[in-house]
Protein backbone atom coordinates (compact mmCIF):
# COMPACT_ATOMS: atom_id res chain seq x y z
CA UNK A 1 0.00 0.00 0.00
CA UNK A 2 1.63 3.75 -0.15
CA UNK A 3 1.00 6.26 2.28
CA UNK A 4 -0.86 9.57 1.16
CA UNK A 5 2.05 11.55 3.86
CA UNK A 6 1.45 15.14 2.29
CA UNK A 7 -2.02 15.40 3.47
CA UNK A 8 -0.79 16.03 6.88
CA UNK A 9 0.92 18.96 6.08
CA UNK A 10 -2.17 20.18 4.36
CA UNK A 11 -3.76 19.75 7.58
CA UNK A 12 -1.11 21.12 9.84
CA UNK A 13 -1.17 24.33 7.92
CA UNK A 14 -4.75 24.93 9.09
CA UNK A 15 -4.04 24.83 12.94
CA UNK A 16 -0.27 26.33 12.49
CA UNK A 17 1.05 23.60 13.47
CA UNK A 18 4.24 23.64 11.07
CA UNK A 19 5.47 26.72 13.05
CA UNK A 20 6.78 24.66 15.74
CA UNK A 21 7.79 22.19 13.07
CA UNK A 22 10.15 25.12 11.48
CA UNK A 23 11.82 25.56 14.90
CA UNK A 24 12.64 22.06 15.04
CA UNK A 25 14.15 21.71 11.50
CA UNK A 26 16.30 24.72 12.03
CA UNK A 27 17.45 23.64 15.04
CA UNK A 28 18.40 20.35 13.33
CA UNK A 29 19.96 22.16 10.37
CA UNK A 30 22.44 23.85 13.28
CA UNK A 31 23.46 20.65 14.66
CA UNK A 32 24.34 19.19 11.45
CA UNK A 33 26.75 22.52 10.44
CA UNK A 34 28.60 21.84 13.71
CA UNK A 35 28.35 18.58 13.22
CA UNK A 36 30.17 19.05 9.68
CA UNK A 37 32.96 21.18 11.71
CA UNK A 38 32.12 24.19 9.80
CA UNK A 39 31.43 26.59 12.44
CA UNK A 40 33.91 29.29 13.50
CA UNK A 41 36.47 27.70 11.22
CA UNK A 42 38.37 30.54 9.05
CA UNK A 43 38.84 30.19 5.89
CA UNK A 44 42.35 28.88 6.08
CA UNK A 45 41.62 26.83 8.52
CA UNK A 46 38.83 24.81 6.16
CA UNK A 47 41.62 24.30 3.14
CA UNK A 48 42.81 21.29 2.49
CA UNK A 49 47.09 21.11 1.30
CA UNK A 50 47.54 20.31 -1.98
CA UNK A 51 50.17 17.78 -1.31
CA UNK A 52 48.05 15.82 0.88
CA UNK A 53 45.65 15.06 -2.14
CA UNK A 54 49.02 14.33 -4.18
CA UNK A 55 49.78 11.62 -1.59
CA UNK A 56 46.63 9.94 -1.61
CA UNK A 57 47.03 6.29 -2.40
CA UNK A 58 44.14 4.58 -4.67
CA UNK A 59 43.65 2.13 -2.12
CA UNK A 60 43.10 5.31 0.54
CA UNK A 61 40.46 6.24 -2.26
CA UNK A 62 38.48 2.92 -1.78
CA UNK A 63 39.01 2.16 -5.62
CA UNK A 64 37.31 -0.63 -6.29
CA UNK A 65 38.86 -3.59 -9.22
CA UNK A 66 36.80 -3.52 -11.97
CA UNK A 67 34.05 -6.50 -12.12
CA UNK A 68 34.43 -9.58 -15.21
CA UNK A 69 31.64 -9.84 -17.20
CA UNK A 70 30.16 -13.17 -16.42
CA UNK A 71 30.00 -11.84 -12.70
CA UNK A 72 28.40 -8.58 -13.47
CA UNK A 73 26.03 -10.35 -15.53
CA UNK A 74 25.12 -12.91 -12.64
CA UNK A 75 24.79 -9.83 -10.35
CA UNK A 76 22.65 -7.61 -12.73
CA UNK A 77 20.44 -11.15 -13.58
CA UNK A 78 19.22 -11.08 -9.48
CA UNK A 79 18.63 -7.62 -9.53
CA UNK A 80 16.49 -7.69 -12.08
CA UNK A 81 14.19 -10.79 -11.12
CA UNK A 82 11.48 -10.38 -8.82
CA UNK A 83 11.67 -12.58 -5.85
CA UNK A 84 9.55 -13.99 -2.56
CA UNK A 85 9.00 -9.92 -1.63
CA UNK A 86 7.71 -9.26 -5.02
CA UNK A 87 5.41 -11.70 -4.83
CA UNK A 88 4.04 -10.69 -0.85
CA UNK A 89 3.64 -7.13 -2.93
CA UNK A 90 1.17 -8.79 -5.48
CA UNK A 91 -0.74 -10.38 -2.91
CA UNK A 92 -2.08 -6.95 -2.12
CA UNK A 93 -3.28 -6.22 -5.43
CA UNK A 94 -6.37 -5.44 -5.61
CA UNK A 95 -9.54 -3.00 -4.99
CA UNK A 96 -9.42 -2.01 -1.04
CA UNK A 97 -11.38 0.92 0.98
CA UNK A 98 -9.22 3.27 3.38
CA UNK A 99 -10.21 4.98 6.32
CA UNK A 100 -8.04 7.92 7.04
CA UNK A 101 -7.68 9.13 10.49
CA UNK A 102 -5.57 12.42 11.88
CA UNK A 103 -3.85 13.67 15.14
CA UNK A 104 -3.00 17.29 15.14
CA UNK A 105 -0.59 16.97 18.05
CA UNK A 106 0.94 15.35 21.19
CA UNK A 107 -2.29 15.81 23.03
CA UNK A 108 -4.74 16.46 20.17
CA UNK A 109 -8.06 14.35 19.65
CA UNK A 110 -8.30 11.90 16.98
CA UNK A 111 -9.68 13.67 13.40
CA UNK A 112 -11.80 11.54 11.12
CA UNK A 113 -9.74 12.65 7.64
CA UNK A 114 -12.56 10.56 4.92
CA UNK A 115 -12.64 8.06 2.83
CA UNK A 116 -11.06 7.11 -0.09
CA UNK A 117 -10.92 3.77 -2.40
CA UNK A 118 -7.84 2.53 -3.57
CA UNK A 119 -6.38 0.30 -6.43
CA UNK A 120 -2.83 -1.78 -6.33
CA UNK A 121 -1.78 -3.40 -9.44
CA UNK A 122 1.99 -5.10 -10.36
CA UNK A 123 3.39 -4.19 -13.37
CA UNK A 124 6.33 -4.25 -15.40
CA UNK A 125 6.81 -8.21 -14.91
CA UNK A 126 6.02 -7.99 -11.72
CA UNK A 127 8.67 -5.91 -10.36
CA UNK A 128 6.54 -2.96 -9.17
CA UNK A 129 3.75 -2.13 -7.50
CA UNK A 130 1.51 1.12 -8.58
CA UNK A 131 -1.35 2.23 -6.01
CA UNK A 132 -3.77 4.77 -6.73
CA UNK A 133 -6.03 6.79 -4.86
CA UNK A 134 -9.61 8.64 -5.24
CA UNK A 135 -11.92 9.95 -2.39
CA UNK A 136 -12.64 12.55 -0.01
CA UNK A 137 -10.24 14.00 2.80
CA UNK A 138 -11.80 16.80 5.33
CA UNK A 139 -14.40 17.41 2.39
CA UNK A 140 -12.45 17.89 -0.57
CA UNK A 141 -11.32 15.57 -3.42
CA UNK A 142 -8.59 13.72 -2.81
CA UNK A 143 -6.27 11.93 -5.48
CA UNK A 144 -2.61 10.31 -5.03
CA UNK A 145 -0.15 7.95 -6.84
CA UNK A 146 2.40 5.86 -5.42
CA UNK A 147 4.76 3.23 -6.09
CA UNK A 148 6.32 0.61 -4.52
CA UNK A 149 9.69 -1.52 -5.54
CA UNK A 150 11.59 -4.19 -3.52
CA UNK A 151 15.03 -3.03 -4.39
CA UNK A 152 17.05 -6.79 -4.67
CA UNK A 153 20.46 -5.06 -4.19
CA UNK A 154 19.54 -2.99 -1.05
CA UNK A 155 17.32 -5.68 0.47
CA UNK A 156 14.87 -2.48 1.10
CA UNK A 157 11.53 -1.56 -0.12
CA UNK A 158 11.05 1.96 -1.56
CA UNK A 159 7.99 3.68 -1.59
CA UNK A 160 6.86 7.02 -3.80
CA UNK A 161 4.03 8.96 -3.15
CA UNK A 162 2.30 12.21 -5.06
CA UNK A 163 -1.44 13.51 -4.75
CA UNK A 164 -3.00 17.01 -4.94
CA UNK A 165 -2.36 18.36 -1.97
CA UNK A 166 0.96 18.97 -2.98
CA UNK A 167 3.72 19.19 -5.93
CA UNK A 168 6.43 17.61 -4.08
CA UNK A 169 7.24 13.79 -4.24
CA UNK A 170 8.01 11.83 -0.90
CA UNK A 171 10.22 9.44 -0.86
CA UNK A 172 10.75 6.45 1.97
CA UNK A 173 12.66 3.82 2.63
CA UNK A 174 11.91 0.50 5.05
CA UNK A 175 13.17 -2.76 5.89
CA UNK A 176 10.78 -5.75 6.39
CA UNK A 177 9.98 -7.23 9.87
CA UNK A 178 8.92 -11.52 8.54
CA UNK A 179 7.85 -12.19 12.05
CA UNK A 180 6.01 -8.91 12.68
CA UNK A 181 4.75 -8.60 8.36
CA UNK A 182 5.77 -4.95 8.97
CA UNK A 183 7.76 -2.63 6.99
CA UNK A 184 9.43 0.18 8.76
CA UNK A 185 9.79 3.24 6.77
CA UNK A 186 12.02 6.64 7.08
CA UNK A 187 12.40 9.37 4.91
CA UNK A 188 12.11 13.05 4.38
CA UNK A 189 9.10 15.32 3.27
CA UNK A 190 9.38 19.10 2.43
CA UNK A 191 7.79 21.25 5.01
CA UNK A 192 5.84 23.93 2.30
CA UNK A 193 6.54 26.73 5.09
CA UNK A 194 10.06 27.00 5.01
CA UNK A 195 10.93 24.79 1.92
CA UNK A 196 13.01 22.60 3.95
CA UNK A 197 13.34 18.57 4.45
CA UNK A 198 11.68 17.24 7.72
CA UNK A 199 12.22 13.93 8.82
CA UNK A 200 9.31 11.15 9.20
CA UNK A 201 8.81 7.58 10.59
CA UNK A 202 6.00 5.25 9.22
CA UNK A 203 4.85 1.44 10.27
CA UNK A 204 2.89 -0.17 7.11
CA UNK A 205 1.55 -3.21 8.75
CA UNK A 206 -0.36 -6.58 6.70
CA UNK A 207 -3.04 -7.57 10.01
CA UNK A 208 -4.26 -10.48 7.55
CA UNK A 209 -5.14 -10.66 3.90
CA UNK A 210 -7.61 -8.40 4.15
CA UNK A 211 -7.04 -5.67 6.64
CA UNK A 212 -3.78 -3.55 6.51
CA UNK A 213 -2.90 -0.71 8.76
CA UNK A 214 -0.42 2.49 8.05
CA UNK A 215 0.91 4.35 11.22
CA UNK A 216 2.65 7.82 10.43
CA UNK A 217 4.58 9.31 13.58
CA UNK A 218 6.11 13.55 13.57
CA UNK A 219 8.35 15.14 15.30
CA UNK A 220 7.65 18.56 16.95
CA UNK A 221 9.78 20.16 19.35
CA UNK A 222 12.11 17.10 20.17
CA UNK A 223 8.80 14.75 20.84
CA UNK A 224 7.70 12.47 18.18
CA UNK A 225 3.95 11.06 17.86
CA UNK A 226 1.39 9.48 15.89
CA UNK A 227 -0.10 11.84 13.37
CA UNK A 228 -2.40 9.73 10.55
CA UNK A 229 -3.58 6.35 10.51
CA UNK A 230 -5.24 4.76 7.14
CA UNK A 231 -6.70 1.19 7.71
CA UNK A 232 -7.31 -0.82 4.48
CA UNK A 233 -10.22 -3.07 4.08
CA UNK A 234 -10.28 -5.48 0.86
CA UNK A 235 -12.98 -5.18 -1.26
Amino acid sequence: MKMPVSIFFYLSEKIKIMKRINITCLALSGLFLLSCGGAGKTEEETKVPNDSLAATTPEEKNEKAPVDSATAAKAWEAYMTPGDMHKWLASCDGKWDAEMTFWMGPDAKPTPGGKSSVENKMVLGGRYQVSEYKGKMMGMDYEGHGTMAYDNAKKKFINTWIDNTGTGMMYMEGTYDAPAKTINFTGKMVDPNTGEDCDMRQVFKAIDDKNQLMEMYTSVNGKEFKSMEIKFTKK
